[in-house]
């Protein structure tokens, strides 16, 4: 089992590899060439920047049980999809109990955007995000190691 990071934009970069090595398991930082990573204990790849390039290198990489850190909905679907387990930044893990209706609230958001419209941005990162972030993936990583 390995723990997979899409790192672009990601701040629990450092938590997760943390975290992974604690639990000694393998720990794989994915970004694109706007971005550096160079953290003890974690192995990072690093792709050519595009539409969805890291994606697409991640889930194409990621086998049945592994752990996927993202915030992008459309990358959790397809890691879903492939037996993953993927989580956000905030600690909630992606399900196919959740998945569609997060979907569908970026589907709507876009047309909005597309449409003229402006959205709220996310607020300032708080650090009650990061002790969820770090409990959720603990309980994910201490239920791999039974």
């Amino acid at each position: 089992m390995t723990v997979f990071i899409d790192a672009d934009g990601c701040p629990v970069v450092d938590i997760t590899v943390r975290l992974s090595t604690q639990a000694k398991k393998d720990c794989v930082i994915i970004c694109d060439t706007s971005h550096v990573f160079k953290k003890p204990g974690a192995k990072t790849i690093t792709v050519s920047q595009g539409n969805d390039s890291v994606d697409f290198t991640l889930v194409n990489m990621i086998q049945k049980g592994d752990i996927v850190v993202t915030q992008d909905y459309g990358l959790a679907a397809m890691c879903l999809a492939r037996g993953a387990v993927p989580i956000s930044q905030d600690g909630m893990v992606y399900t196919g109990d959740n998945i569609d209706a997060l979907l569908m609230q970026r589907h709507t958001a876009k047309k909005i955007r597309k449409a003229g419209g402006r959205l709220k941005g996310p607020a300032k990162r708080t650090s009650e995000q990061d002790r969820a972030f770090e409990n959720a993936l603990k309980e994910i990583l201490d239920a791999t190691a039974i």
